[in-house]
Order: C-alpha cells, then structure tokens, then sequence
C-alpha cells in the first residue's frame, strides 16, 4: 500500500519524532494534517526548521489534544492518525503530575473517541519502553508486565489500557508502537544524549551527568520513524503491540565513551547529585526484543551508535546557537 495522496493526521506534529514522521509522510505522498500546540508566538515547534516545500504541503492544525472538540474536527474526515502529542519529561513529572494524567491519559480518551467518531482506517498510538519499569527479565518482550516507576510511565500505561480496552470495546483499530530510546536532531536538550554531545561540543572540560548506569536500548530518529510509517500500512496488525528497539543497550557510562570518540574531545565526568532521580523511580535497564516489528512490519533498526551519534552531533554544531549554554550543565 503506499501512501500517495492518502488523508493522514499527525498529533505532537511539532515535536522530536514528530516532526521527522511529518516529513517522511509528506516525502511519501500523503496529505498530512499536522496538529501542533497552540501557543501565542504561532510557533509550529520543529515544523518551522523544516524545508518550505514540506511546511506549505501541510495542513496545520493549532490546539491541544485535551479539547475533545478540537481533536474531534481534526481527526475528521483522516484514513491513518498517528498519536504522538504527550509530555514526557519524567523529572517534570515528578513536580507536575496532574498536568501528565490531563495530557497523556485525557489527550489519548480524546484521540480514541474521535477516531472511534470518524471511524478512520487505523490509529498508530505511541507508547514508551517506560512503562516496564526496571525489567524482571531481558530482553523485554511485548508480554513483559507493566510498572509505573514515575507519574510519566504510569500516565502512559493508562494510556495504554485505554487502547487496549477502546479495541475490546469499540473495535477501535489500534495499534500501539513502544519505542525505545529514540535520539538524533531536534531532540530535547534536556537528554541525555544531547545533553552529552552538547558539553563536549562546546569543549567544556567537564561532564555534568546524573547516574551513568542506568542502560538504554538507543534508535536513532531514522529508524523509528520508519517503523512508525510501516506501521501505518501494514495488513492485519490492529490490537497488536510492536516494540521499535535495536535488541542492544548501552549505559550512560558507555554513551559518553562513544560520543568523546565521535566529537574528539576526552572530559572527566562529574556526578551532579541534582540529576539524580528518586531511587525507586530509577529504571536501570531497558532492552527490546524487536523481534516482532520485524515479523509484523519487516522493519528492524540500521543506524548504529556511532553513525547515530556523528549525525546528531554534526546537527547540534550547526544549531548551537538553539540552546542555551545552561542547558548542557
């Protein structure tokens, strides 16, 4: 199936992986309604970086997944959405858990009844490894049983759940995708990747990190969004949860290793206390297995660390002047 003049709706549209999913959907044909956070500057987020041609193919949507109507009229008259707008930021969660359930558990009922409402061909929802906790047993398989170790993960199990019962309920054809540890361009400053690249860029003798244990299963932004349009078309996927991973992890210790290689400049680390989570809330390793994706969406990830890493740092130098110095300390 491809995706030639098929009607598609892209929620968090302005976002890190959403952004590069507009893109590849509008590269591919499709006619992509793109619902971004309204904000009173009229910024479209990471949809204003992209090339000219791209941004007047899209129809622009400004609002906020917590209106039922909004979200209602958008998905109106779409074949495929794709649900990405949430908030993520666990530290943030921590300070401000109600605005994760309005957002993450709201936002996602909001989605669902609207596709339900418009009964449009297929809704791809995004998870997040999180939602395991720290693993009982790795790999992680799709199985695996559900632990909300931070106010973020549990917002999006119940998120989950609400698929998972809009499918049982509504015959709702859902797919849920669960990501692991997507990095590259355009991601938050705040992570630990690009928090990483971003010290050693700027040449600072110095790394400020919270815990380097902690092992991450890392995809670049390539990989996963491929996914994400496979995922979109593939044949007999509904209630299916796929997890888009690499099947390797590295820990923090490891990603700074691999990113002096790549930007050639050696710094001692220094554990900052204040980049510490809550001990309980720590989950220590997250690692896929994607044997799945590539049974149900013959995709696998291709990109390894290091080429993943060159790209996002050859980005982040063409961009520094976008984060603040403070925000790689």
């Amino acid at each position: 199936m491809t995706w030639s003049g098929r009607r598609v709706l892209v929620t968090g549209a302005d976002g890190f992986i959403g952004s590069h999913l507009t893109e590849a959907l509008v590269e591919a044909g499709a006619a992509v309604r793109a619902v971004c956070f309204y904000n009173s500057q009229g910024s479209l987020g990471w949809l204003d970086t992209i090339e000219p041609d791209v941004r007047a193919a899209l129809d622009v949507r400004l609002g906020d997944i917590r209106d039922a109507r909004f979200v209602e009229e958008s998905c109106r008259g779409m074949e495929v959405v794709f649900h990405l707008a949430a908030l993520i930021s666990i530290p943030h969660s921590y300070q401000a858990p109600e605005s994760f359930v309005d957002t993450n558990v709201r936002g996602t009922l909001n989605v669902l009844e609207a596709v339900r409402r418009a009964r449009c061909a297929r809704l791809v929802h995004t998870s997040t490894s999180e939602v395991y906790g720290t693993p009982e047993t790795i790999p992680i398989r799709e199985s695996h049983p559900l632990r909300g170790q931070s106010p973020y993960s549990a917002t999006k199990i119940a998120a989950d759940k609400l698929c998972e019962a809009f499918r049982c309920t509504y015959d709702v054809p859902v797919v849920i995708l669960r990501p692991f540890n997507t990095f590259g361009p355009r991601q938050s400053a705040r992570a630990v990747i690009p928090t990483i690249l971003l010290q050693l860029l700027r040449q600072a003798p110095h790394i400020t990190l919270g815990n380097l244990e902690p092992r991450r299963d890392l995809t670049f932004v390539s990989d996963t969004v491929a996914g994400f349009v496979a995922a979109g078309t593939a044949a007999g996927i509904e209630g299916e949860t796929i997890h888009l991973g690499t099947g390797r992890a590295e820990s923090v210790r490891d990603i700074v290793a691999a990113a002096q290689r790549v930007c050639q400049h050696e710094a001692n680390v220094v554990v900052c206390p204040e980049r510490i989570r809550p001990r309980h809330s720590e989950v220590m390793v997250l690692q896929s297995d994607p044997s799945r994706a590539t049974d149900l969406l013959g995709w696998q990830a291709k990109v390894s660390l290091d080429e993943g890493l060159r790209r996002t740092a050859e980005w982040l130098r063409a961009h520094l002047d976008r984060f603040p110095v403070d925000y790689a300390i």
